[in-house]
């Protein structure tokens, strides 16, 4: 018989971390995109951050590189880029844009 159920690679702790690790990557990945895109150009700079164009270069390439390589492969280390570059904007940039367009809290 060539098919077991479940598959043997399923069982085991770290393929689900791998695809967990993967899908939430890529999530964030479009959200990112996403977030820059609808973000006016002005609040870039006046957040004192790279310009709009630059922010939508960042994320859409960390957002391929996320769609085009894997985890587990010879491509590693552009996924890990991709999920570097992405991860600053969320945790980096994106704060700093909601703040300057909420304004002054008092």
């Amino acid at each position: 018989m060539f098919f077991r159920f479940p598959p043997a690679d399923l069982l085991y702790l770290d393929v689900w971390v791998m695809f967990l690790a993967y899908y939430v990557g890529l999530i964030l990945g479009v959200f990112a995109f996403a977030h820059a895109v609808s973000q006016r150009a002005d609040a870039y700079t006046a957040a004192e951050r790279l310009t709009k164009p630059a922010w939508l270069g960042i994320t859409g390439g960390g957002t391929f590189a996320l769609l085009l390589f894997s985890l587990n492969g010879p491509g590693a280390m552009f996924w890990l880029a991709g999920l570097v570059a992405v991860l600053v904007y969320v945790v980096d940039v994106r704060p700093r844009l909601i703040e300057v367009q909420r304004g002054p809290r008092w």
